[in-house]
């Protein structure tokens, strides 16, 4: 019975020992890694406005850079004026640049070239700050997860500059306001969005989208419910898909959108004023535009040149000079215009010059001149190229249609 009891008590012993033994090797390892609460805390604050030394942004950068988790930049004061370039925004683990509540300025008209930010590092954010007077890009975006908002570029060459390489881009709720070009993407980059921003005053455009040829594993770029005012142009987009919804356009110089190659929806847009055209679709395969309205525009409303496939549909035109125009398309495989309204037109409200395409169930009410002039096109070399649209069941009110030297296939509905 002893012996029992001693086994018994030897047992004990042992467990309780190797619960000890256990719970000093887990105490171990966690003593062995303190910094993991630290990666949660890293705060800096900028306090100097200087161009370097303690303090500034460029020791901030520094020391994102070395940080081991994510990190968060404070600038606290009003203006910082730079006069040599940064080094770049990285950090492995994500980084927030947050500027204060009465606003933050970076001034970079000192400097000579480059970037005023190089992000290179994923999941960066920036919020409240104004970046204004660089020579080249506000902000060049050269990695995946970076968010862009609450802030204002103005008086840059390019606004944000997003490079091949880059993907998951969001810029929402700032202003681009007197840059050359507010926004530029050099690929689509997946799942990318400009949302809610204010394009005012860029000289060559709000939003620029162009690539040499198009690459089919491209994604769309998502462009929606912005505002553009008296940009060159809105939207340039050429060969790297985007869809455009829900923006107003108000006064662009050259167009309000202008599409280049394969790959763009325009599609519940408000278009009003400009002293040329509201939508331009030129060189392009397979566009869509559908469902917009386009009021006051000086020229064309929608301008279909050397394309093919193009679908204009459910559109609202009034007030303009011109409605639609479709210019030297491709005859194998037409473009398409059909439920568009088109009402008062200064001038013809349907013209075709060179293309054959198909004309359904469209309204032109009031025209001042035709409601639909056909012509045949010379070119400086070669052949005639012969016009010969398909009407079905348009009406065009008591304006006429003049065919000039042309033919055209008509359904006894069209009046």
């Amino acid at each position: 019975m002893a012996a029992r009891t001693r086994s018994l008590v030897a047992a004990g012993l042992f467990v309780s020992l190797a619960a000890v033994v256990v719970l000093g090797q887990w105490y171990e390892t966690r003593r062995a890694q303190p910094q993991r609460a630290a990666e949660r805390t890293v705060l800096i604050h900028v306090t100097n406005g200087g161009d370097r030394g303690p303090g500034t942004l460029r020791e901030a950068l520094f020391i994102v850079a070395a940080a081991t988790g994510p990190t968060t930049i404070s600038i606290e004061v009003p203006v910082i004026a730079l006069q040599t370039a940064l080094p770049e925004l990285v950090n492995g683990r994500g980084v927030r640049l947050v500027g204060q509540a009465s606003g933050t300025q970076l001034d970079a008209q000192a400097l000579a070239t480059g970037p005023v930010l190089d992000v290179s590092g994923p999941a960066t954010a920036i919020e409240g700050i104004t970046i204004r007077n660089c020579p080249g890009a506000a902000i060049l975006v050269r990695t995946l997860r970076f968010r862009l908002s609450g802030s204002t570029i103005e008086s840059c060459d390019v606004g944000v500059e997003v490079a091949e390489n880059a993907g998951e881009t969001l810029v929402e709720r700032n202003h681009f306001q007197n840059d050359r070009i507010g926004v530029r993407f050099g690929a689509s980059g997946r799942n990318s969005t400009v949302a809610n921003n204010e394009f005012a005053h860029n000289k060559d455009a709000g939003l620029w989208a162009v690539r040499s040829t198009p690459d089919s594993h491209d994604e769309v770029i998502n462009i929606h419910d912005n505002k553009f005012t008296e940009d060159g142009a809105g939207i340039v987009a050429g060969n790297i898909p985007v869809l455009a919804e829900k923006n107003d356009f108000i006064n662009d110089h050259e167009a309000a959108v202008h599409i280049v190659g394969a790959g763009a929806v325009i599609r519940g847009n408000r278009i009003d004023g400009g002293a040329s055209m509201g939508i331009i679709v030129e060189n392009a395969r397979g566009a869509i535009i559908d469902n917009n309205e386009l009021e006051g525009l000086t020229a064309y409303g929608v301008m279909v040149r050397g394309s093919s496939d193009t679908l204009v549909q459910n559109n609202r035109l009034h007030n303009g000079g011109y409605g639609l125009a479709f210019v030297l398309g491709n005859a194998h495989n037409p473009n398409t215009a059909t439920d568009n309204t088109i009402i008062e037109p200064k001038f013809n409200g349907i013209d075709v010059a060179g293309d054959s395409p198909v004309l359904r169930r469209n309204q032109v009410l009031r025209a001042h001149a035709f409601a639909l002039h056909v012509e045949d096109v010379q070119p400086a070399t070669g052949p005639k190229v012969h016009s010969q649209p398909f009407l079905d069941n348009n009406n065009f009110g008591d304006a006429s249609i003049n065919r000039g030297s042309a033919s055209v296939t008509a359904r006894p509905a069209d009046k």
